[in-house]
């Protein structure tokens, strides 16, 4: 079981996630917990960083940010041992989460569940502080935004657990952003490729890592509210999802940059050095397009996107090759980008054409596109996005209203 940083803000919210905590585990099962830091926290301790150093050192930074999730199983297992049970709180290395050495955005390579699995047996609630781990060097890690959904993920795999309960501040996953389209519906089920499609391209109800993760070790995840006892969306392997719509959902993001390298010489291997420093950096780069020259030994143009929250690390990275290699660097860190997600894309064609109308409809520009099996993505420019979203939910016929029962005869009821 799961619980985000809304679910435990406050002691009240922390005793109601407490109380479902005990619930499972008067039900007969093992119970294992794994918290986010409470609320605001991780931005107040990010904020604190900021006020002493203009740039934080990576390693010290993930020794402060650790601490978050610590404080919120720590008072956790403090109202469990009150209500009659008995609780530990591990933190990350405590419970056996390995990871590289790249702090701030760790990689997990192993999860050593041992003293989780004592826990169990001797019959105690175990509480995991999620988002951290132990380096391969022996340094805390911090395991990126949305980190705690891995750290459940990955603890659910090595335990071999029945599914992974992802409390959140909403009740599922819907097919858009209910925020900006009033009648989005709650998806019962979502198969795992359709989910890392839209995790990759906007929709955080869930960290995409965790979900290829999910993927990968089949873990079945069970995305809910921590408010009500209602069902939320059960994320399956393909194999145990029925056929899918031809759209599951919109998905958007409206934190995208766009870099463009200017003057890039016409010739091999200066594309993948760049893009290697550029990974060995941590930039999450999405979307590349490349303007080939116009004569043999001209020079090219190449454009990407990546999340603004890299781009000055993007910057940095690039700087030592203007000159001797690019011509100029220049950004926009003002883009957005909008995409539609589903399995049935695969057998239906006219999809594109159909996304590429609707925005031109209503006079959006679209200035960059990728597509894969299951997912069209276009960079839009920010202001535009929710326009394009309401959009395409309503071309596509996603709405609650728009789901109708069929009767055994084939008649629409």
């Amino acid at each position: 079981m799961k619980f985000g940083g809304t679910s435990v803000a406050d002691a009240e919210r922390l005793k109601r996630a407490v109380d479902r905590i005990v619930r499972a585990k008067d039900a007969g099962n093992d119970v294992v917990a794994v918290l986010s830091a409470r609320g605001a926290t991780t931005d107040e301790l990010v904020a604190m960083a900021e006020e002493v150093s203009s740039t934080p050192d990576p390693r010290e930074m993930d020794m402060l940010l650790s601490t978050g999730e610590r404080i919120s199983c720590a008072l956790a297992a403090m109202a469990i041992n009150d209500r009659g049970h008995r609780a530990i709180s591990l933190t990350g290395s405590q419970a056996g989460i390995v990871t590289d050495t790249s702090h701030t955005k760790a990689r997990i390579l192993d999860v050593r569940a041992d003293r989780i699995r004592a826990g169990l047996a001797d019959g105690a609630i175990v509480l995991v502080a999620g988002f951290q781990g132990v380096s391969t060097a022996h340094d805390v890690t911090t395991l990126g935004r949305g980190g705690t959904d891995l750290t459940a993920v990955a603890v659910a795999a090595a335990l071999g657990a029945d599914v992974c309960e992802i409390y959140t501040d909403v009740t599922g996953v819907f097919s858009a952003d209910p925020r900006i389209v009033p009648d989005a519906r709650k998806l019962p089920v979502v198969a795992f490729e359709e989910m890392l499609e839209m995790a990759s391209s906007g929709a955080k109800v869930l960290q995409m890592r965790s979900v290829e993760y999910a993927r990968n070790h089949d873990v079945r995840i069970h995305c809910r509210t921590s408010f009500t006892d209602e069902p939320g969306t059960m994320v399956l392997g393909e194999q145990e999802t029925m056929e899918r719509p031809l759209i599951t959902a919109v998905t958007h993001s409206t934190e995208e940059a766009r870099v463009t390298l200017l003057g890039v010489p016409d010739e091999p291997g200066v594309a993948g050095r760049i893009f290697t420093s550029l990974a060995e950096a941590n930039v999450n780069v999405d979307m590349i397009v490349q303007n080939e020259p116009v004569a043999e030994g001209a020079s090219a143009e190449i454009s990407f996107t990546v999340p603004r929250g890299d781009l000055r690390t993007a910057h940095a990275t690039l700087a030592p090759y203007v000159g001797p290699v690019l011509a100029e660097v220049v950004d926009d860190p003002e883009m957005g980008k909008v995409s539609i997600v589903g399995a049935g894309m695969k057998t239906h064609p006219g999809v594109a054409a159909k996304v590429f109308e609707t925005l031109g409809v209503q006079g959006i520009n679209i200035e960059m596109i990728s597509t894969s099996p299951i997912k069209i993505s276009c960079v839009i420019r920010g202001d535009r996005v929710t326009e394009a979203v309401r959009a395409l939910h309503t071309a596509f016929e996603l709405g609650a209203d728009d789901v109708r029962a069929e009767d055994p005869f084939g008649a629409r009821a």
